[in-house]
């Protein structure tokens, strides 16, 4: 029996911990294992920090416990660990007093904010998810915020990736976006996700060295503007990550910093199947979570993809049969006239879905033609931008099961590219990036053949259904493949009621963040989310979110591994016991 005096509790006599070797008491919340160790008492928590496995069945030898599941190894003295992915065990002071030994059940105390933003580094730096599940719980659990993982996943993905900007931190950057609109219990989930990408694709990379800035001189936003262009344009990555990071460090603005990066990348039609838009707008967003403080690192990653992109007009898909690219310089000629033209306009342009059906035509011409008229009657940037977007989710509602797998990805891949055009639009709607509406347009046109034959959008029955049943079956149809058409009517039936919107939103959140998801499912979802809200309570905002569940459900279910590891974490945190001793009920 365990007897507490004051502040300590009794272990036993020195010659009975000699002869056990190990003792475990309680005290204090804690389930402490003391050992005898060369002639002395040591005391640490009886759960190994990694898996919870009791480490009084561990062994000791030369001073060091090593614990028998996964072969953790601890000082006992200290209780730190030799081996980084058990993290160190906590360590109880020990007296003994009258050959009687007695146990401290209050642990060292140390920072656990600190503790826990070591342990993800360590987490990242060893590419060991279990460890950043358990970091990012650690850290919600002692009162962060979700931008304290946002900033220590941006400063590891900036300093150990030397190619900069890639897949990784546009996943970290979607999963900050989509909080809002997670279910309480899986917004930790999603910033698990998030970092688990940026150790992988870090792993073995070699280091980023980031320039300098150079000497105080330069300051009009013009030249620099200037500068970056032409260093972009012929593919020189110092002298273009140097005029960036000098323009950031002379303080010039935000708007005229985006101003740089997307007159840049609209220099050239459609850079990397927009990929590139894409990541610029993505590094924008992250700014706003961690804030514009950290812009010169982060937007200094960009260059590299900005200056390595595959630039459209290169390749034979557009300049033959039809020569497609001539029609975007033609169109593009045209545009500062028809913006001025539309700003005279006192009469508010309200066309939207039908330009977006003219996009979703045969005729290439006419679609940009469409597009020139619109902005000379008033449409406003980012009108157009909404309107191609409308159009690319189109595509993917649209799309029949009878093609290809992987062209599945070929839709996507313009349907983000145009979300990312729209959503960037926003935050600049200038005449530079108007010209990626063109471009865009033109992929959409190009992606026409996989809605031959069209796949018909399913429509509401009018009857409204409990939306609690309506989730389970979602999350039940995507437990098996290729329910594809399923899932979208329940989409539709549900979203007969507008109130329903955020559940759904949540539940198809839910559906993609247990599996093993990857940059194209974190992207449309994202994308989906971004062009619901504009649009609640529409068609459109049906056809949106018809459109993503498609691709969802096409791409599900995985062996959810990830996801299982992070339930290992939460029910290490929680307290439970994961190693079950097959002899305890003998």
């Amino acid at each position: 029996m365990t007897l507490v005096g004051s502040k300590q509790v009794r272990v036993g006599t020195i010659d009975e911990l000699k002869s056990r070797g190990c003792i475990v008491v309680s005290g204090d919340g804690h389930a402490i294992a003391v050992f005898h160790n060369d002639g002395g008492a040591f005391a640490v928590d009886n759960r190994c920090p990694h898996m919870g496995f009791p480490l009084e069945k561990g062994t000791v030898r030369d001073g060091i416990l090593t614990c028998h599941w996964h072969h953790a190894r601890f000082d006992l003295c200290s209780g730190g660990t030799f081996d980084p992915f058990a993290d160190d065990v906590a360590a109880f002071n020990v007296t003994v007093s009258e050959g009687v030994v007695w146990v401290d059940p209050s642990p060292t105390p140390k920072d656990r904010v600190e503790h826990w933003h070591s342990r993800l580094k360590v987490g990242l730096e060893d590419n060991n998810r279990l460890i950043i599940a358990k970091s990012v719980l650690g850290l919600d659990s002692v009162g962060c915020e979700y931008t304290a993982a946002l900033k220590a996943g941006t400063n590891f993905g900036m300093i150990y990736s030397n190619e900069g900007w890639g897949q990784a931190m546009s996943i970290l950057t979607c999963a900050g976006n989509l909080l809002p609109d997670l279910d309480e219990g899986d917004r930790l989930l999603a910033m698990y996700q998030g970092l688990r990408h940026v150790a992988m694709e870090c792993a073995g990379k070699p280091p980023r060295f980031v320039v300098d800035p150079l000497p105080a001189g330069e300051t009009r936003p013009e030249v620099f503007n200037k500068w970056f262009r032409s260093f972009v344009e012929v593919r020189n990555e110092d002298g273009a990550e140097r005029c960036l990071r000098s323009a950031i460090d002379v303080g010039l603005s935000q708007s005229d910093i985006s101003d740089m990066l997307f007159a840049a990348i609209t220099d050239h039609i459609y850079l990397d199947s927009g990929h590139t838009l894409d990541f610029v707008n993505k590094a924008f967003e992250l700014l706003d979570h961690i804030g514009w403080d950290q812009a010169g690192p982060v937007l200094s990653s960009l260059v590299h993809g900005m200056v390595t992109a595959r630039r459209s007009e290169e390749l034979s898909s557009w300049r033959s049969p039809i020569d497609i690219s001539s029609l975007v310089w033609k169109a593009r000629k045209a545009l500062p006239s028809a913006l001025e033209e539309g700003q005279t306009r006192k009469v508010k342009w309200d066309k939207e879905d039908d330009l977006s059906d003219v996009i979703l035509g045969e005729c290439p011409s006419a679609s940009l033609d469409a597009i020139i008229e619109s902005i000379s009657e008033g449409a406003s940037p980012e009108q157009m931008g909404s309107a191609v977007a409308y159009a690319a989710f189109l595509r993917m509602a649209r799309f029949h099961t009878s093609n290809e797998f992987n062209d599945w990805d070929t839709v996507h891949n313009t349907l983000t590219a145009a979300n990312a055009v729209h959503q960037a639009l926003k935050r600049a709607p200038t005449m530079f990036l108007l010209r990626a509406v063109l471009d865009t347009t033109m992929s959409i046109y190009l992606d026409r053949f996989l809605n031959v034959p069209a796949q018909k959008i399913p429509e509401s029955s009018g009857i409204e259904s409990d939306i609690d049943d309506t989730v389970q079956s979602l999350l039940d149809l995507m437990n098996m493949q290729h329910n594809v058409e399923e899932t979208s009517a329940l989409i539709a039936g549900a979203l007969t009621d507008e109130g329903n919107g955020d559940r759904i939103i949540a539940a198809l959140g839910h559906a993609m963040l247990r599996e093993d998801s990857g940059f194209h499912l974190f992207q449309i979802m994202e994308a989906a989310i971004q062009q619901y809200r504009g649009r609640r309570g529409t068609h459109s905002g049906t056809d949106v979110l018809i459109g993503m569940s498609r691709f969802l459900a096409a791409h599900t279910p995985t062996s959810r591994a990830v996801g299982q590891t992070f339930m290992i974490a939460q029910r290490l945190h929680l307290g439970e016991a994961l190693y079950a001793d097959e002899t305890a009920d003998e």
